[in-house]
């Protein structure tokens, strides 16, 4: 089996209409279907649901599940907030800059721009609580090279160890310049 791309990806969320309301206004995102049963088609449980899947650009889905009779919405509290979250790319660092304005501006706390070295992102919550991140690539052709011929041994190294392997300590180390070879 070959993966095409991934089809949507689904959460669940408070309110539906707030939802598809919020990403349209800050994320720029149209309401491209809506899907609203009272039976779940693969287990035929009843449930009645609301499904509502939003364009993320080029084909790419993002999907929400309001569950009206369900208990409220909460976290896994064995995961720290900052591990799931949902990251979503954009055209440029300026661009980023310009969405963490826009985010500000309209009064929703946004941490960053963090760099990574080969991408900056910022971090901020949606009204359902989902962290998502917003990324612009800065990666040169040279440092992919680099990370890609190490993924390997990061893997394995991790995997006996559970420590961090130092094989990509370059993209931390501060007193290497963007520009310069190592960084």
């Amino acid at each position: 089996m070959l993966i095409k791309k991934i089809h949507h990806v689904a959460y669940r969320c408070r309110d539906a209409k707030e939802t598809v309301e919020w990403y349209e206004k800050h994320l720029g995102m149209k309401l491209v279907l809506a899907i609203a049963e009272d039976e779940v088609p693969s287990t035929k449980a009843p449930d009645p649901y609301m499904h509502i899947f939003l364009d993320a650009g080029q084909g790419n889905v993002l999907a929400f599940f309001e569950l009206p009779t369900k208990p409220p919405m909460d976290r896994d509290r064995n995961t720290p907030d900052w591990v799931q979250h949902l990251a979503m790319e954009v055209g440029s660092v300026e661009e980023l800059l310009a969405a963490k304005a826009r985010l500000e501006a309209a009064g929703i706390e946004v941490l960053g721009p963090t760099d990574h070295t080969i991408f900056k992102s910022i971090y901020f919550f949606d009204p359902s609580g989902h962290r998502l991140e917003l990324a612009a690539n800065t990666a040169t052709p040279e440092m992919l090279q680099k990370l890609d011929a190490v993924k390997g041994d990061m893997i394995e190294e991790w995997s006996r160890t559970k420590r961090a392997p130092q094989h990509a300590r370059w993209m931390h180390d501060d007193s290497m310049t963007q520009e310069g070879d190592a960084r």
